[in-house]
């Protein structure tokens, strides 16, 4: 059985190549998340943990059954802008400045890509088809893994 989204390929020159790759395939799955009231100090010290280049910020649904939703991403630009201009000391869901994108696994990688460039978004969620709830966040640096290591 080939390697899918549960067993990832990175790094690894058994890759699909990008006519072939999934959001699957190249995704990180689960999510670094914060409340939309957290610190960007907060929203650093997680991203700076983890080694990871954007925070999830989580809210709810404006269902009559709340769920939790990503109401917003913190990228590590975000941070630096804000840190720059002097305005570091905000919550998460002031710094969130990327737009939200979701795709589920099966997207096709070339679509998630063009997704990407068409909002000018670093980072998509990743969610489940059925539920819509988010499984995980697709990069930039996990499509030039795509690129870097597919086979073809």
């Amino acid at each position: 059985m080939p390697p899918g989204p549960t067993q990832p390929y990175h790094g690894s020159s058994l890759m699909p190549s990008i006519e072939h790759a999934t959001v699957g395939d190249a995704m990180h799955p689960g999510i670094l998340s914060c409340d939309r009231d957290a610190t960007s100090t907060e929203v650093a010290r997680m991203m700076a943990t983890h080694h990871v280049h954007c925070i999830a910020v989580m809210g709810l649904s404006d269902d009559r059954e709340p769920q939790p939703i990503v109401w917003g991403i913190v990228s590590d630009l975000d941070l630096i802008e804000a840190g720059v201009g002097g305005a570091l000391e905000q919550t998460a869901a002031a710094l969130a400045q990327q737009p939200i994108i979701s795709v589920n696994p099966s997207t096709p990688i070339r679509e998630a890509g063009q997704l990407m460039l068409t909002h000018g978004a670093a980072h998509l969620v990743v969610v489940d088809a059925n539920s819509q709830r988010p499984i995980g966040i697709l990069s930039t640096l996990d499509i030039a893994g795509i690129l870097a290591w597919g086979e073809g």
